[in-house]
């Protein structure tokens, strides 16, 4: 796949619309995914560290990132890459997703823990794709 590929039709375009934690302790996160067609995919089950360092993504401008998303912004630099996607997809039991880098040249770091890509999505403010199967109807609690 080119990096510069039409969106594949069985991907959608979603955007973090709510992120939080599962359990009262905050060692669980969730995020509500939601595409431009109000279909919704809720992600847990991932590290509710992850769900703080999103939440804080889109609250300040200009802050240092953390660790581990520091290194990635780092090595990207050093090697002239930009991440413009990640595309989210089940694989099995667990989600997973893939990475698209570009600059000096094209790069796709397959199947990495999906928490981590959406979170890197959201740090770098670019295009979350989500498998349409994963996508369901929106539900009022």
């Amino acid at each position: 796949m080119d990096i510069d590929q039409a969106q594949e039709p069985d991907y959608d375009s979603v955007k973090i619309t709510y992120v939080g934690f599962v359990d009262p302790y905050a060692v669980e996160g969730m995020v509500v995914l939601r595409a431009d067609n109000g279909k919704e995919f809720h992600m847990r089950a991932f590290s509710g560290e992850v769900a703080k360092h999103i939440t804080s993504f889109g609250e300040t401008d200009g802050e240092s990132a953390p660790s581990i998303y520091k290194m990635i912004e780092e090595i990207c630099e050093e090697n002239e890459l930009i991440l413009v996607k990640v595309k989210i997809f089940d694989s099995g039991d667990v989600l997973r997703a893939n990475l698209y880098f570009t600059g000096k040249r094209d790069l796709v770091l397959r199947n990495y823990r999906a928490s981590d890509a959406m979170a890197l999505g959201a740090f770098y403010k670019i295009p979350i794709l989500v498998r349409k199967t994963l996508l369901k109807e929106s539900v009022e609690a």
